[in-house]
């Protein structure tokens, strides 16, 4: 509808049209910019503090400790695939990301941004904020990000006496997530603004980066789905490839057409287990897999949305901002244990490398027009791994029982897929 009206708009030369749409579009991506501080500095604060959520003693802090572990590796390499399909494909690059850079008004905020990360030392200063509250009031979220890490290590050292503060926080992250919930429902009425007013400016200019963008999440989710994770099961977990995905098809076929681990996570944790996966073990890892381990929303996509976003704004990343990315991959879904989802990792990303915040809204904005058909890749590729991890560290921990590995079993659908089903039937959240 936003691309009819669009064209409508620029066939006839309405100008009352084309200055409606962007209205629309700019109130659309001012709202999302609103939440952008409060969830950076919440979300960051309460998923430290989920960290004592691992459980205690020394076989569950051993365990727990290798499946953290594995789930960084991972991010790691999916964040370097992620950064290496976007400068492939190039999403967002062009004449249109001038374009919407004048659009949104902040080129050279956005630029003088990009440009702080020029060297190290501009690096660190950028972490530090003349006073708490100037970090809030002017909008600098990489301070802010400086600042929640900071809170959050000192409330979960405190314990029990930070409980009040930690409850509270929580509370405020709810509420910006509700808030954000609401907005999303205004998304489709933002997208037709922002839709309309991009093809009223900018013609068919449109279509090419939000094409290549959703190629690029994709491709980037098939090699660590079909490159990366055979690597580690053959060579690290000595499990068969195809015996792997013979017993985990189900769970991630179904990730895809569902769009959420936590609907997928019966048949997740059923999969580790009918691959050997001892249950005691496989209850405790996928649960914090399907919170924490999301190679295809937390690493592969921020890599590719924050570059994409970059493109778009007309600024160019440099060698400290890509470190940045992988950095964000590798410790931003671990920091953020059961908050984590595609909106908050490219969030947190695209904060932690300095670009600027209405840039990003908009970038945001823009994603949603497609983020159902990327989101389906991304979510598979999440589920995989989140099944994959566990396998590995059982075979580890000599964990893994060969028996009922190379056995034929499939999860019967009492144990495991009315349960996906019934938990399916619930309000999914994309890609959580």
């Amino acid at each position: 509808m936003g691309a009819l009206l669009g064209v409508l708009a620029r066939t006839t030369e309405a100008s009352w049209l084309t200055d409606l749409l962007d209205q629309i579009g700019t109130i659309f991506t001012t709202l999302l910019q609103i939440a952008v501080i409060p969830l950076v500095f919440t979300a960051i604060v309460v998923g430290i503090n989920s960290l004592r959520n691992l459980g205690g003693g020394k076989k569950a802090a051993r365990l727990g400790g290798k499946t953290v572990l594995w789930f960084a590796i991972t991010s790691f390499i999916a964040s370097l695939i992620g950064i290496a399909v976007a400068k492939l494909f190039n999403p967002g690059s062009g004449g249109l990301g001038e374009g919407v850079a004048a659009t949104a008004k902040n080129a050279d905020k956005a630029t003088k941004s990009v440009d702080n990360w020029g060297s190290w030392s501009a690096f660190v200063e950028g972490f530090l904020p003349k006073n708490f509250f100037a970090a809030f009031t002017e909008g600098s979220t990489l301070q802010v990000l400086f600042l929640a890490v900071l809170i959050g290590a000192a409330a979960y050292s405190l314990g029990d006496k930070a409980k009040p503060f930690v409850d509270f926080t929580t509370s405020v992250f709810e509420i910006i997530q509700r808030y954000l919930g609401w907005i999303v429902r205004l998304a489709p009425i933002g997208i037709v603004g922002l839709i309309g007013a991009a093809v009223a400016n900018y013609g068919d200019a449109l279509f090419r980066p939000l094409f290549t963008t959703t190629l690029a999440v994709y491709v980037g989710c098939l090699v660590v789905l079909l490159v990366v994770y055979p690597i580690l099961l053959q060579f690290v977990a000595k499990v068969s490839p195809l015996k792997f995905f013979s017993k985990a098809g189900t769970a991630i076929q179904f990730a895809f057409a569902s769009q959420s681990s936590a609907a997928t996570l019966p048949l997740t944790r059923q999969s580790a287990v009918n691959l050997g996966v001892q249950p005691a073990y496989a209850a405790f890892a996928t649960p914090l897999g399907s919170a924490t381990k999301m190679d295809g929303c937390a690493a592969v996509f921020p890599a590719i949305g924050a570059i994409f976003i970059a493109n778009l704004s007309g600024v160019s990343l440099n060698i400290w901002q890509y470190v940045g990315i992988v950095v964000v991959a590798v410790l931003g879904a671990l920091a953020t244990a059961g908050t984590t989802g595609w909106l908050t990792a490219l969030t947190l990303t695209t904060a932690f490398i300095g670009l600027d915040a209405q840039q990003v809204a908009l970038g945001i904005a823009l994603i949603y027009s497609v983020n159902p058909i990327m989101d389906m890749m991304r979510t598979a590729t999440n589920v995989a791994g989140q099944i994959v991890v566990p396998v590995v560290v059982a075979r580890s921990e000599g964990l893994l029982d060969d028996e009922v590995l190379n056995s034929p079993t499939d999860p019967s659908p009492t144990e495991s897929g009315e349960a996906a089903t019934s938990s399916a039937k619930e309000p999914a959240t994309a890609g959580a």
